[in-house]
């Protein structure tokens, strides 16, 4: 079994990027947290960072045939990238979009996904747990824990 983690722009500065909303981990720490997790799962975990749709979008088509399923955090392409949002529907890989904070609870822009819907499940606002339950759900709908 082998899942996508892909983290969007801005998240290589987590720990230090408005640290009151998105906490004080480094995103190789929220990643060690990931693969503790996925290691105890028994499933193969490969990270991807970008701060460009483009490359985002090239990552998911060069894996989709060797992927089982994606957790993905968009950043702020969650709310404007039909590139995106079409990219992760044609790869056609069960997805969970996650964030770390609430988006329901920001501003207005950020209450809108345009991801979410070609998603199995969108999972936000518990911090670094937000990917750990995402990549949990994944693994049940891929049938390989119970949940």
């Amino acid at each position: 079994m082998r899942i996508l983690v892909i983290h969007g722009p801005n998240l290589n500065l987590l720990g230090e990027r408005e640290p009151e909303i998105y906490g004080n981990l480094g995103l190789e720490a929220v990643n060690q947290r990931i693969r503790r997790l996925t290691n105890s799962l028994d499933v193969q975990v490969d990270f991807f960072q970008s701060n460009h749709e483009g490359e985002i979008i090239d990552y998911l088509h060069h894996n989709r045939h060797t992927a089982d399923g994606i957790v993905i955090n968009p950043g702020a392409f969650t709310h404007y990238s039909y590139a995106l949002r079409d990219a992760v529907s044609a790869v056609n890989l069960p997805c969970v979009e996650v964030h770390l904070s609430n988006i329901q609870q920001r501003e207005d822009f950020r209450k809108i996904s345009v991801i979410e819907p070609v998603c199995i499940a969108q999972i936000s606002g518990m911090g670094v747990d937000s990917y750990l339950q995402g990549i949990e759900v994944l693994m049940a709908h891929l049938g390989t824990i119970d949940r």
